[in-house]
């Protein structure tokens, strides 16, 4: 058995492993909320129900609070 055969098997079992876990799936249309964005005041929609206390940006802000 040659390093090739190896890492064929390998990557082949590897993906194998992961098929089915993606979170969320095809589980039918998202459930959106309404809310303000905290930075520039426009309503927007989320796929998520927002935790009280917290900020919610819209598409345009986001990239302005995401941490790399």
């Amino acid at each position: 058995m040659g390093f090739n055969d190896r890492g064929n098997s390998f990557r082949g079992g590897n993906r194998d492993s992961n098929r089915g876990s993606f979170r969320g799936g095809n589980s039918g249309p998202r459930e959106m909320t309404k809310v303000t964005c905290s930075d520039c005041g426009v309503e927007t929609e989320v796929p998520f129900k927002p935790t009280e206390g917290r900020p919610v940006y819209c598409r345009e802000c986001l990239p302005n609070h995401r941490k790399f």
